[in-house]
């Protein structure tokens, strides 16, 4: 009898563990919902063969349903200019902590990027993907809590 209570116990701890681990994974459009600051390095490698180096911040707001606004500056060369200015976007959230996001700032061709949302989504990782852009950023959430 008690080794039955035992593998019952048992097997009731590994299905309440597996299944909190399955919960603690999925992520979701809602599991960066917040502002988040982002660290921005890399280059662009222009076409007549030059190298502009890429510093910058960034301040992102994500709405937990698949948009973004955005306020950065960004040295090229270590030159910052026109300063800050403001971005608008989209994002989507897989199921494994994975997604991508684009961000377009008036007249230039958006900036897409793929992204590694960890801890919780109190961090994100991202690289640049568009051709001749090597960037990459890392983010972590303004505030303790989500909006």
């Amino acid at each position: 009898m008690k080794s039955r209570i035992s593998l019952f116990l048992l097997t009731l701890a590994l299905f309440v563990s597996s299944t909190l681990a399955a919960r603690a994974s999925t992520c979701s459009n809602s599991t960066i919902q917040g502002t988040y600051a982002f660290t921005i390095h890399g280059q662009i490698f222009v076409p007549d063969g030059s190298v502009l180096l890429i510093d910058g911040l960034a301040k992102t707001t994500f709405d937990g349903q698949g948009n973004l606004t955005q306020l950065d500056a960004i040295a090229v060369n270590g030159n910052v200019a026109p300063g800050w200015r403001t971005s608008t976007g989209t994002y989507s959230v897989e199921a494994d902590c994975t997604g991508a996001f684009a961000v377009s700032n008036g007249d230039q061709q958006p900036v897409h990027a793929q992204m590694i949302i960890a801890r919780s989504g109190d961090t994100i990782h991202a690289v640049v993907i568009d051709p001749g852009i090597a960037t990459t950023s890392d983010a972590e959430r303004v505030g303790t809590s989500k909006k």
